[in-house]
This record gives C-alpha cells, structure tokens and sequence, in this order.
C-alpha cells in the first residue's frame, strides 16, 4: 500500500489551517514512506521523559498506544511511558489536568480520546459542564466501533429484544456500559436512551465485562446479560470469546443512524466486517473517531517526534495492532474543533500534507 512520503523542507510560511486541507491530498497521494526512523530533521529530542494515557488493559487504545510509546521512544531516546486509564473522559481530564478534577491520579502530556468526548470537553457540556477544558491534538487517528456483545445462547437479536418481557417488567437484563467515566459509557447510555431499552446498567472494565458475561461452574448465564463497548477492531479480549463461550454482535443500525444524523462529534454508521470476529454477516454499528490529543504547553519537540513516529513508523505499529493501518496523514489534521498543536502543524506543512 502506497503511504505519503515524509519530507522536512523548509518550513513554509503564511499557512493556514484552512489552506493546509485544500492542497495537501494530491500531492502526498502519490509518494511513498521512507524507511529511516527518525527521518531527515533538524528537530530536537525531547528534553525530558514524557507520559502517554492509553485505555483499559486489552482494549485498542491501550495496545496501540503502548507501542507508539515503544517506538517514540526508541526513535528519540526519551522515554515515553504509557499509563493505563478508563478510557477517553479520564484520558481529558489527566491531560488537560484541571486543578480538584484529578484525585489520586496522574497528569499526563498525551493521550487517546474520542472525537464527541473531546468535543464535550473542549466545549464545557455533557460530563465537562463544570468548565471547558484546553488542550491540543496532533492527529486524528482511527475510528472505534461499538460492539453490543451477547453470548451466543441469547435470545436478543436485536437491541430492543434486551428490555424485560412485557408479563415481568421487573425482571431487568444486566447490561454493562464500559467504566464510570468513560468514552465507553457516554455512548453506550446515548445508544440505550434512544432505543428506549430499559436494563440495568452496570460500570465495568472491558476485561471484567468478558468474564462477567461467561457463565460461572453450573450456572446457565453469567453475570451480566450483554456488554456494550466502544473500541477498535478487532478487540483482542472480545476476539477470545468466540473459541470460549461464542458470542454475537447486535445490528443496531437503526439507532446509529439517529444519533448520527442528531448529535455533532463525528458519529457516522458503519459496519464491523464478519472476518474480524468470525461472524456470520457483517453487523451495522456507530463508529467515532479518535483522536491523539496534548497537554497544554506541551513541548514542540514531544509533539513533532510523535507525529513523526506515527506515520514514518506505520508499517511497525501494524503488526501491533491492524488499526494503524487506517492511519492517514490526510485525514489526520481533520480535529475541529480541537486546534492542532503549532508544531504538529508545522510536521504536516512540512510534509505536504
């Protein structure tokens, strides 16, 4: 596959934003990577290790996030150290690091988050009502895909086939939404609102969902009836389930056309291909993007190097996990309304893009 070319001109002035969308696509379309990892530049290592917060352990954001942090760091001799998280609205907080919002947590200089959570957060609504929140991104990088998961024995076909039967409204299905807190959660309860589906709603870490869904000893079900999550394909710990207990995903096209088409943030309908999980069909879902996002005041040099890394040292991070594969440097700058960080600006003026 033929990736854009990775230049260092010299830096060109007079740039904007706007202009930057216009003209790069042709031009890196029909140029190829270098192999080198650090590339031709003049641009500084960073000048002191940096902090990386990635996901749930198992989930896309934390594998993926893992070995860029590998590779940033071999390729500059900095180190950046991941950190697991709860996902995308505790990824904002760390990193924005709003004084009395962290606890016990550490800040952070970079991380994960998803498009509508970084919209809410910069905006200050939603779950960030308290106050906007200011950061930067360096690139939008691939899209997560939601998953409503049930075992294979479920009767539910379909979302709605999760609300209580009609001669017993008390007998409420259990349903874990992701983490307190999480890009997971936000979406899972906008996708249960709009579909009117009345369950118990449960917070749970992607790992504790799996085994919470399998059936303990001689018992018939598992703990909970289903598990919504929102992640990358293939998600490895989901992946598993199908040689354990066999699972299936519900189509929930229906809804996700709704929300698309009601709430700004990026959401679009799409569909998780039956390969990746050896399904039967492919299964409509909501995808959103995610974007790669900075602390303010972060330093040029952790920025550029990481921009860097991302795209000269794709073909590395796809054996890691496929969905680097679905990075663009043409459609990594689409971050509205979240600026660009000024010198993960200057990388893609830098490179055509």
């Amino acid at each position: 596959m033929d990736r854009p070319r990775l230049l260092t001109p010299a830096r060109p002035t007079g740039m904007t934003r706007r202009s930057i969308l216009g003209f790069g696509a042709a031009a890196a379309s029909a140029l190829l990577v270098p192999g080198c990892s650090r590339g031709r530049a003049d641009e500084p290592a960073p000048a002191e290790a940096g902090t990386f917060v990635t996901g749930n352990p198992g989930g896309v954001y934390n594998s993926f996030g893992t070995a860029l942090c590998e590779l940033v760091s071999e390729v500059t001799g900095m180190e950046l150290k991941p950190l697991p998280s709860n996902g995308s609205v505790d990824n904002l907080t760390r990193v924005a690091s709003r004084a009395g919002d962290l606890g016990s947590s550490r800040p952070a200089d970079l991380g994960f988050c998803t498009s509508d959570s970084a919209l809410a957060a910069y905006e200050g609504t939603g779950q960030f009502s308290r106050g906007p929140l200011r950061f930067t991104a360096l690139a939008r990088v691939y899209d997560n895909y939601v998953h409503v998961v049930v075992p294979m024995a479920s009767k539910a076909k379909d979302l709605t086939d999760l609300n209580p039967p009609k001669n017993a409204p008390n007998q409420k299905m259990v349903v874990s939404v992701g983490p307190k807190n999480s890009g997971t959660q936000i979406i899972a309860d906008m996708i249960l609102d709009e579909a009117k589906v009345d369950v118990t709603r449960v917070n749970m870490s992607l790992e504790d969902s799996v085994a919470a869904l399998v059936p303990k000893a001689n018992a018939k079900r598992g703990a909970i009836d289903a598990f919504i999550w929102s992640g990358g394909v293939p998600t490895v710990p989901i992946a598993e389930l199908q040689s354990t207990l066999g699972f299936r995903l519900l189509d929930i096209g229906k809804f996700a056309q709704t929300i698309a088409l009601k709430e700004f943030g990026g959401f679009v309908v799409s569909s998780i291909p039956p390969s990746q999980y050896g399904l039967a069909s492919a299964v409509q879902t909501l995808a959103v993007p995610n974007y790669l996002i900075a602390k303010p005041g972060l330093s040029d040099s952790w920025a550029w190097w990481t921009v860097n890394t991302l795209f000269r040292r794709q073909n590395d991070l796809i054996p890691k996990h496929p969905e680097a594969g679905a990075l663009d440097p043409r459609s990594a700058i689409s971050t509205m309304p979240v600026p660009l960080h000024p010198a993960a600006e200057r990388w893609y003026r830098q490179n055509h893009i």
